[in-house]
């Protein structure tokens, strides 16, 4: 009953995956889930199940992420989880996330499964649909566009809420941890427009205002994190439903690249900016190496920018109490698509 969805999910045969359906859903569950997408009705005379036992088992999986509804409030109309990535993300960035099992589980199957095979299709691709913003504090003094600053971007979003970083959640449970941050006591995901309405449906985050949303960038950059955005240039878009806040540790991105041997520029986009020592002012402390998260500095007689790794994410530079790093623009206004 499980390998349709495997297939759909793109992980045909997988005992792993299957591993982690049975988890989720039990047999009456799994086979209304592979009689979607469909209305209660139209899956109720698929399976012949009572449509109010059928709504009853729908509901059970939106809560738990594993179905989406087409409108948030009526949830009449459901489909599956789209891909791998939207299932392991809805299923674990929920602050109901606190099962070692099943986070083992996605451990096992990202690990030795799912990371080498997603970084392998999107290394193909060559699309890269993700890319870097840099941190607000270390351009705040620069011309920058504004699709560029974070702050400005948060601003402008409807409707805003925060949810525990699905990556994270894995790593804290099931491996050594994060080393730049604790999800378990802050969490680090922004949801965005429908994103946003989304999580508040189903209850697994909560809405938080524009304040707290800035407050909040505040902290992601003090603490190394890498602001990532939906590459384009559009502010308010449908499309822009999350503003992920990412770590080389646990992240999706640097995972995929890693047990892929391909390397992280072909997955995710830089900024426009990239990083610059003034050797005079750099007294070789070595902050700067611990907190890049694309291994773009190396140590000599003082820290140097290995210019093609360098992302231009800003996290170097407010972890210089020297203040002997900047960034500086060296990619026009083109280089981030409509």
């Amino acid at each position: 009953m499980y390998e349709k969805l495997m297939q759909n999910l793109g992980f045909p045969g997988s005992n792993r995956l299957r591993k982690i359906l049975e988890y989720l859903m039990d047999d009456e569950e799994v086979l209304v889930a592979e009689n979607l997408p469909g209305s209660v009705t139209e899956v109720s005379e698929r399976t012949r199940i009572p449509e109010e036992r059928v709504k009853e088992i729908l509901e059970r999986l939106f809560r738990k992420g594993v179905v989406f509804p087409k409108d948030f409030e009526k949830r009449d109309y459901y489909r599956l989880a789209r891909d791998i990535i939207q299932l392991h993300d809805a299923t674990l960035a929920t602050h109901e996330m606190e099962d070692e099992e099943y986070a083992k589980l996605w451990k096992e199957f990202g690990d030795l499964e799912c990371h080498q095979r997603v970084g392998q299709i999107l290394g193909i691709s060559g699309m890269k649909v993700w890319r870097v913003v840099p941190a607000y504090n270390a351009i705040k003094n620069l011309d920058v566009l504004p699709y560029e600053n974070i702050r400005e971007m948060i601003r402008q979003q409807e409707k805003i809420a925060v949810v525990p970083c699905s990556c994270r959640n894995v790593t804290r449970m099931a491996g050594e941890g994060c080393k730049y941050t604790d999800e378990g006591k802050k969490w680090h995901c922004i949801q965005l427009g429908r994103g946003a309405e989304y999580v508040i449906a189903r209850g697994s985050g909560k809405e938080i205002d524009v304040d707290t949303a800035l407050e909040l960038i505040d902290e992601i950059e003090r603490d190394g994190l890498v602001h990532t955005w939906s590459n384009t240039s559009k502010i308010v878009d449908r499309r822009v439903t999350v503003n992920c806040n990412c770590c080389s540790d646990c992240c999706e991105f640097f995972l995929s690249a890693k047990h892929a041997n391909i390397p992280i520029e072909s997955l995710l986009e830089k900024s426009r900016f990239v990083a610059e020592v003034d050797f005079d002012e750099c007294i070789a402390c070595g902050t700067c190496v611990d907190r890049c998260q694309f291994s773009a500095i190396e140590l000599n007689d003082h820290a140097e920018i290995i210019e093609e790794k360098c992302f231009g994410c800003g996290v170097c530079v407010l972890g210089c109490d020297q203040e002997a790093i900047k960034l500086k623009i060296v990619r026009p206004p083109e280089h981030i698509p409509m």
